[in-house]
């Protein structure tokens, strides 16, 4: 799991938080959107201008994530697509 400069990780799931989707620390922002907006083909500098909260180190981990757990994300973006 990709850590921050003080250990604390990057990418967090919390059940109740963002319906247990793994998303950013300090965050309700999910690993999910990013993915689909990046998949939109949005760069990683306008989604950075697009949530504020979000620095590149968050956009690394959470890309790191998505490649890590290909299937989660899938899921993911399918259930929320359907929504």
């Amino acid at each position: 799991m990709p850590r921050g400069d003080h250990g604390a990780p990057l990418i967090l799931t919390t059940p109740g938080v963002v319906g247990g989707s793994a998303r950013i620390a300090r965050t309700r922002i999910p690993v999910w959107t990013l993915e689909s907006y990046r998949r939109r083909g949005l760069t990683d500098a306008e989604i950075l201008d697009s949530f504020p909260p979000l620095r590149a180190v968050d956009l690394a981990a959470a890309w790191a994530y998505a490649a890590a757990h290909p299937g989660e994300i899938e899921r993911d973006i399918r259930e929320n697509d359907e929504a």
